[in-house]
């Protein structure tokens, strides 16, 4: 239970990349007031749990219904995965711009900035995993932990800002794409491994 939840955390948190997230969500806010700042995290942040914990919940229906393996999910996962730390760790993400008239809480930063491809398929191939209630509550708290996380990060986005500044922000984004590249390895490997397995 405690491994589920640290592995599900952490896989999340890099992912999700609470720090990188910070001079986004300063963009797409740049010249609002404070409280629709305010407004605009806890908005961004309940899209995306509400998001997340939809696929938790029914994603194994879904792979039931199209005939997905679980090795197959965490093969494809993987890939994804892995060409997110290749964006993270060659600086090709593209920053999502607000258009006017529109709730950016909703789409950028809910999703697909923070419910986006890679945090669905990884929530997908946990939720397969676990066995008994245990193993689900542990789920359920990383979802949580990571999106409390997220939520402090954009509300507490200009101290943190001005505390770590924009190299600080560079460095641990690169450091979060030599960590999710190592995770991508791993669940591809864990998929041949499956695939080989069941031969």
């Amino acid at each position: 239970m405690i491994s589920l939840f640290v592995s599900a955390f952490v896989t999340l948190f890099v992912i999700m990349d609470p720090v990188g997230t910070i001079p986004i969500f300063l963009s797409l806010t740049a010249g609002r007031s404070s409280a629709t700042q305010r407004r605009a995290a806890w908005q961004a942040v309940l899209v995306s749990f509400f998001v997340i914990s939809v696929f938790a919940v029914f994603g194994q229906g879904i792979l039931h219904y199209l005939g997905i393996s679980l090795a197959a999910l965490q093969c494809a996962g993987g890939l994804l995965l892995l060409l997110v730390a290749l964006e993270l760790l060659t600086d090709n993400e593209e920053t999502p711009v607000g258009q006017a008239g529109t709730n950016i809480a909703l789409v950028p930063l809910g999703t697909p900035l923070l419910a986006g491809p890679g945090a669905i398929v990884a929530t997908m191939v946990y939720a397969r995993q676990a066995d008994g209630v245990g193993d689900v509550l542990a789920l359920g708290l990383a979802i949580l932990a990571v999106h409390l996380t997220l939520w402090l990060a954009m509300r507490f986005s200009l101290p943190i800002l001005k505390l770590i500044r924009e190299s600080g922000v560079l460095l641990v984004t690169r450091i979060a794409g030599l960590l999710l590249s190592a995770i991508a390895v791993q669940m591809v490997a864990d998929a041949v491994r499956s695939f080989i397995e069941s031969s």
